[in-house]
């Protein structure tokens, strides 16, 4: 979730302040380097400077909303019209010259810092354009992600959209002005779509239709977008609050409101009769080939689906024996495969009767963790990470989440906890969730990241593999850390590693062996004892983001491989905090270069 480009003498001077093991990794690497590395070409460097910046640029303003979510606010009152064919085609257009000029520049005459950088930009461009052919536009929205519902979590002011100036409030104000013409183009698309066989399974547009309803109000006033004149900050003057009182009841109810009535409408009378009943990728225009595109993002690699399931089918296997050890401990004696159904069944585990009784266990495993990961690691971010639970608005649909922060320290990582019934909420798989979305998971990558002196495309980038596989590879640290003692403990961190393992199974079943989304439901509820209603929303969220949860487990596994590799070769000189110094000392790298980094550093050491 990502981008200017400095390198040089100054910036590597930083970087080696504040990242002392990157910097060693670079001594490392640079002594393993054939001699003629000692002598670069500045005109070369300066040459991929200019177009990583060229480069960040042209995302960040296609694209504004995922930018301030990265921490770019450089465009905090644009929303962008990405959903546009024209502006579509002129991406693709910028994307070609980027990779024409990029090629144009001599590898061998960079730095090895700048050869990294040139190995990422090359990639990112590859596989950018390898979408061209796919008409995702014409797919702009679902119960999972849409701008329309973006846009009203920001107005709590608490996400990525700061409502703390006046000038943040009017930057607020054009966004929402913006949203009425996006929703225009989105109808537009969806009827291209209708036309073109390219449209959303049915049963995720009816899990979407209630949140685009409930955006819909009576009156400007009553309207979530409405939220911030209702808690204008203190030292405001009257007249500024008049002023925005006044630009915020024209822009939600002579503009905004009436689009997202269209959209509502739109959605019930016409797109939901033209949906379609297949629940897999593989069941649109050229779908398998979308699909091993989309394979090919997430996961960073040329796996095929099929080996990805394999795949899927042995970690799924191997996660039931540790079960068949753990059940047990808690009090379980029947079959392995039945453990997740019966923890999900006892009451001792969901001790829960209100939400701050949620955020407090969080809070106290946060303090707990702060003790222990010096042990873990050298590298640590200076941004600080809150706690917040999910606005009520998406909070049925939406998983727990981790957003970055800003890079101007305008606001702090933040740890995303959705509880929808305290009293349902189970208390297994907290401690693994943390480690997760919050530290050392998201937070010790995403933010450290800000904090590296990297390239804004690197800075502000990435891929879900590398991201989603350092998290859940994370997770395995709460057993050296000694979290895991409790037995319900341990199974929470093996029950979530089972959801990753599963998703491998489910998300290529649906989008290339044909199984049903009620097949996809029936294998979630049996292998992970989740109820119905759970199975059903994970499953959903795989139909509408195909591939996407296949780089949690591709890119864990791969990290994990690098570990056992490191330790076997050097045996009594590994050095964990070292291998993490590794892993993140230069940002998010797709995994074969991350391989090639980790193979570097082992063979220094030894």
């Amino acid at each position: 979730m990502t981008r200017i480009l400095k390198l040089g003498a100054l910036a590597a001077a930083a970087l080696i302040a504040c990242a002392p093991a990157a910097a060693a990794d670079q001594a490392t690497a640079q002594a393993t380097a054939p001699a003629k590395q000692a002598t670069i070409n500045t005109q070369a460097g300066k040459q991929l400077n200019t177009l990583a910046d060229a480069y960040y640029d042209a995302l960040a303003r296609f694209d504004p909303v995922s930018s301030s979510e990265s921490g770019d606010n450089r465009f905090i009152d644009q929303i962008g019209m990405s959903i546009a064919p024209s502006e579509r085609t002129k991406q693709f257009a910028r994307y070609k010259s980027f990779q024409k000029r990029l090629h144009a520049i001599k590898r061998a005459q960079l730095s090895l810092r700048d050869q990294t950088s040139y190995d990422i930009l090359d990639y990112e461009l590859g596989i950018a354009l390898r979408f061209e052919p796919f008409p995702e536009h014409l797919l702009p929205l679902n119960q999972m992600d849409s701008m329309p519902v973006t846009l009203a979590n920001y107005a709590s002011g608490q996400g990525a959209q700061p409502l703390t100036t006046t000038a943040d409030y009017r930057a607020y104000a054009s966004r929402l002005a913006q949203l009425g013409p996006w929703v225009d183009q989105a109808i537009a698309n969806m009827r291209e779509g209708m036309k073109r066989g390219i449209v959303h399974p049915r049963p995720v547009m009816l899990s979407a239709l209630p949140q685009f309803k409930q955006l819909v109000a009576a009156s400007p006033e009553a309207s979530i977008y409405y939220t911030p004149v209702k808690n204008f900050p203190v030292g405001f003057s009257d007249a500024d609050k008049r002023a925005l009182t006044e630009l915020y009841a024209d822009t939600v109810g002579g503009k905004l409101n009436p689009a997202l009535g269209r959209l509502a409408s739109f959605i019930e009378n016409e797109y939901l009769p033209a949906t379609r009943t297949s629940s897999g990728w593989n069941a649109l225009p050229n779908g398998a080939a979308w699909y091993q595109v989309r394979v090919a993002s997430q996961t960073t690699t040329d796996l095929k689906p099929e080996a990805i399931h394999e795949i899927g089918l042995k970690e799924v296997a191997r996660i039931q024996g540790e079960y068949g050890r753990i059940g047990p401990k808690m009090g379980y004696t029947g079959p392995a495969a039945g453990l997740p159904a019966w923890v999900s069944q006892q009451a001792k585990f969901k001790p829960f009767k209100t939400e701050q009784e949620v955020i407090d266990v969080y809070r106290k495993l946060d303090a707990q963790l702060r003790t222990k990961l010096p042990s873990m690691f050298n590298l640590m971010p200076k941004s600080p990470l809150d706690l917040r639970l999910e606005p009520e608005l998406s909070r049925a649909t939406a998983s727990d989440h981790y957003t970055p922060p800003a890079v101007d320290g305008t606001r702090p990582g933040v740890f995303w906890s959705v509880v929808n019934d305290p009293t349902q909420y189970g208390s297994t798989g907290m401690v693994t969730l943390y480690l997760h979305e919050g530290q050392p998971g998201h937070h010790f990558h995403i933010a450290l990241v800000q904090e590296l002196g990297l390239p804004n495309f690197r800075r502000f980038g990435g891929n879900n593999a590398f991201t989603e596989g350092w998290a859940l590879y994370a997770e395995t640290l709460g057993k050296d850390m000694g979290l895991f003692d409790k037995p319900e403990d341990y199974f929470g961190h093996l029950n979530d590693e089972m959801l990753r393992a599963a998703r491998l199974v489910v998300d290529t079943g649906l989008h290339t062996k044909g199984w049903t989304r009620e097949q996809a439901i029936k294998y979630f509820s049996e292998t992970l004892g989740y109820s119905e209603a759970d199975s059903r929303a994970q499953i959903e969220r795989y139909m509408i983001w195909p591939g996407q949860a296949l780089g949690y487990k591709i890119g864990s596994l791969k990290i994990m491989e690098l570990r056992r590799r490191a330790e076997s070769q050097l045996g009594s000189k590994f050095d964990i905090r070292a291998f993490h110094d590794i892993v993140l000392g230069e940002g998010t790298l797709p995994l074969a270069l991350l391989e090639k980094k980790v193979d570097r550093w082992i063979a220094a050491t030894k």
